[in-house]
């Protein structure tokens, strides 16, 4: 919103410099975003008279003048070469040391053709008001000398700046500005009371509302014999300090109040209206020419106005140029109506139409204003353009905007921290328009003025069977307004500045802080960590991939289907983060990158819900090693990745199990589900299965685990005491034991694990052999054996033992052999 302070100071009465009011309005939450003071520029420009002008002798197209600058200067000699320098010619006068903006130059005294230079005459476009001449300016004759130029011409008026909130519509306007200036002790609000124009004739044309839940009030009337030419100067200047193009009188009529009292208004020229009648309705798909240019279509849901030729304004938004004024308009019709901020908001999104009135409409206008308004713009079309106007035509009626809100007292120093007096509080509600009903000790009752819609806001009530009738019929008007009590708590505090009240930190819930990461978060944060430190690259993936790619990871079910993907090939919610992954292994494969280690901690998405996984892929060889080769990489490698994880996560690491029933996207044969008990499903982990590598162009090995991390239960919050280490050296035993091949070598660890509890601190398989050294349909384990003493070192008997223990426990639970 921009403003002059001329403008200002119509509808305020103060002599506060501009640092003061912008100083003031910042602090009542009208933030200013700028100034442009265009007098500050012009500040060394002066008024003066030349005084004698004649030839210079060294120069045909040189004069030297004599100028009299006024007080404070001696007549100082100036060298020009303007044609139209003479004496007793009023001119715009620039001292050495001036900044000229024209020419982008600082001039200075000097000598031209060996006779002395004082100074510079100045034409308008070297001061950048103007286009360029073949002379200085000439200013009018009898104009005194010394005068600051700025003041002179007018053009020492800043222009404000300030943003506006969505809920402050009445800030939109230069005299709500002004209101809440005179509130918070800038001057005093300038009374406004618009003279009523009297109607001489019937207007040509009437209203008809057939959209009221868009329009529920228009009025309009008719002004004949107008001459639309162009505006006043005052006007022009105006508008243009505030970014606005002089168009014509009747248009920067119409811009004027939008801005003066944030009052949009339309025009219409009568004599290109089709009929003797104009309709608010819905649009029906036509196409009309709005004022900007555009081709606009139209459609049930926007509001327009229409005349028996067709749609002919965007009601609220834009008019059409098929019925906008011109120079030839000798009738004009003025309309001035109330619009749904919603429905107007709603519209110029979907057209992609802007305008100061859909700006003010959209955060809501003044409801009474409508009348007022009507009478202030026709009587400045009478005195600017001429003729006489018509009587006042409407459709629909005034909304009942009235409603009520309470104050209590007390509430100010609790909500806002700062104490005022009763007294107080009433005077400055008062001063923003605020009608006292009834005050009593307690706090204050006041009628919500018609301009501040953002305050006790209506809130109508859904009809049902339980609703009272006496509620329903205040439902029914609309007038049920929720708590305003905080609402003119703010007013209070923001009229003694926004800065003065207190600040209060939150009261402390307890000594120690609450963690800021919710379990789920600290997971998969948890999970990051160890994955990197694993030497894995993150990857970050869209949540949806391609359907096809998507199904070789598991089901994909219609309803995870996208309807409007960003992308033909992102139209399925991914089943798991591997789909992206292995996409990933795949485009750095082809750019000569076999060798990775991938991972993403993110959703995947089924049936039955939104699942967060830890899934991590290797492919190709393993880093080389010097004096031995690069290792192809192997399922044992992730199942290592996941077993990190899982641990570092507190789940059971020792007791979970593994069993074969991997899904099938991954081998049948090198895979495995990782369980916590029978029903608790942890994860997967394998090599991923050929087919669907070879489907990928894939021939180096790739193997991935994915994580559940949902199903990973929170470790008990118990106090954790440090931990007891020994001072005595871990003993390490180690086992081979022959199996049958189809006994798993997790069975083997978990009986060697249990032999001993007390001293067997962690049991280790390092080799499994299945050859012709050992019987046909069996497998020899290599297991090692970490015994850790805790009271003094052992002894071979009590080693001994020990093994023979563990032994004893795999020969009875895996029917296991000590293999010589």
């Amino acid at each position: 919103m921009k403003f002059t302070l001329s403008w200002l100071r119509d509808h305020l009465d103060t002599t506060a410099t501009t640092d003061e009011i912008c100083a003031k309005l910042n602090t009542i939450g009208l933030e200013v975003e700028g100034v442009e003071d265009p007098g500050a520029a012009l500040a060394p420009f002066r008024t003066a008279r030349i005084v004698e002008a004649v030839q210079h002798p060294n120069a045909d197209r040189l004069r030297v003048c004599r100028v009299d600058a006024g007080p404070g200067f001696d007549p100082v000699q100036v060298v020009c070469g303007a044609p139209n320098a003479r004496t007793g010619l009023s001119v715009i006068f620039a001292p050495p040391g001036t900044y000229i903006p024209g020419l982008d130059i600082t001039i200075k005294a000097g000598a031209i053709r060996g006779e002395t230079s004082g100074g510079m005459l100045c034409s308008l476009r070297e001061l950048g008001l103007g286009e360029a001449h073949d002379g200085i300016a000439e200013l009018p004759d009898g104009t005194a000398p010394g005068q600051s130029y700025a003041d002179f011409a007018g053009l020492d008026d800043p222009v404000i700046e300030i943003a506006v909130t969505p809920n402050r519509g009445d800030a939109l306007a230069v005299r709500g500005i002004a209101r809440d200036l005179a509130a918070a002790g800038i001057g005093h609000l300038r009374p406004w009371l618009a003279e009523t124009v009297e109607g001489t004739f019937d207007s040509p044309l009437a209203w008809a509302n057939d959209f009221p839940e868009a329009c529920p009030w228009v009025l309009g009337r008719a002004i004949r014999g107008v001459r639309n030419g162009p505006s006043p100067e005052w006007l022009q200047n105006r508008l243009r300090a505030i970014g606005l193009r002089p168009i014509s009188a009747l248009v920067d009529i119409t811009n004027f109040f939008a801005f003066d009292l944030g009052r949009p208004l339309h025009v219409f020229d009568v004599d290109r209206v089709t009929g003797d009648r104009l309709t608010i309705c819905r649009g029906a798909g036509e196409t009309f020419r709005a004022l900007d240019g555009r081709d606009v279509v139209v459609s049930p849901e926007d509001c327009v106005i229409a005349d028996a030729a067709g749609v002919q304004s965007l009601a609220g938004i834009m008019g059409g140029e098929g019925t906008g004024v011109t120079e030839a308009t000798t009738t004009v019709f003025v309309e001035c109506a109330l619009f749904d901020p919603v429905r107007i908001a709603l519209s110029g999104r979907r057209l992609g139409l802007h305008s100061d009135a859909r700006h003010r409409f959209e955060r809501g206008v003044d409801q009474a204003l409508p009348v007022a308004a009507l009478e202030a713009a026709t009587r400045m079309i009478v005195d600017l353009c001429g003729g006489e106007a018509s009587e006042v035509v409407s459709a629909g009626a005034p909304p009942a905007w009235q409603r009520e809100a309470r104050l209590r007292f007390a509430r100010i120093a609790g909500l806002g921290g700062v104490d005022v007096s009763p007294d107080a509080v009433v005077a400055s509600l008062e001063a923003l328009g605020f009608a006292v009903r009834m005050r009593d000790e307690d706090g204050v009752v006041v009628d919500v003025p018609s301009w501040r819609n953002d305050v006790a806001m209506p809130m109508v009530l859904d009809q049902g069977p339980d609703l009272s009738p006496e509620r329903a019929r205040i439902a029914a008007e609309g007038a049920i307004a929720v708590d305003s009590e905080c609402d003119l708590i703010e007013e209070i505090l923001r009229l003694r500045g926004l800065d003065s009240i207190p600040p209060v930190s939150l009261p402390a819930l307890s000594a120690v802080p609450l963690p800021a990461l919710v379990p789920r978060q600290v997971r998969a944060a948890t999970a990051r960590r160890v994955l990197a430190a694993r030497g894995m690259l993150e990857t970050v993936g869209y949540s949806f991939a391609a359907h096809g790619a998507s199904a070789q990871f598991g089901a994909v079910p219609e309803s995870l289907r996208l309807l409007n993907p960003i992308a033909a090939d992102l139209d399925q919610m991914r089943p798991t983060p591997m789909v992206n992954l292995l996409s990933a292994v795949e485009r750095n494969s082809a750019r000569g990158y076999p060798d990775l280690g991938l991972f993403e901690v993110g959703p995947g998405f089924s049936a039955d819900g939104q699942t967060l996984i830890a899934a991590g892929l290797r492919s190709g060889h393993a880093p080389r090693v010097p004096g031995g080769g690069a290792d192809p990489v192997s399922l044992w490698d992730v199942k290592a990745d996941a077993m990190a994880v899982l641990a570092a996560l507190g789940a059971p690491v020792e007791g979970v199990s593994v069993t074969a029933d991997a899904p099938g996207h991954y081998h049948p044969g090198r895979s495995g589900v990782i369980r916590q008990g029978p029903r608790i499903v942890l994860g997967w982990f394998g090599q991923l299965h050929p087919a669907l590598l070879a489907g990928r162009g894939l021939d180096q090995p790739v193997v991935g685990f994915e994580l559940f991390l949902d199903a990973i239960a929170e470790p008990k919050r118990r106090r954790r005491s440090p931990p007891e280490l020994s001072p005595f050296q871990p003993v390490h035993r180690d086992f081979a034991f022959l199996v049958a091949r189809d006994v798993a070598a997790e069975s083997v660890l978990r009986a060697a694990r249990g032999a001993e509890r007390t001293l067997i601190s962690a049991v280790r398989l390092f080799d499994v052999y299945e050859g012709d050294k050992v019987p046909e349909g069996h497998k020899s384990l290599g297991v090692e054996v970490t015994l850790q003493p805790v009271a003094r070192s052992l002894t071979d008997a009590e080693i001994d033992a020990v093994s023979d223990k563990v032994v004893a426990a795999v020969t009875r639970a895996c029917g296991a052999t000590l293999r010589g």
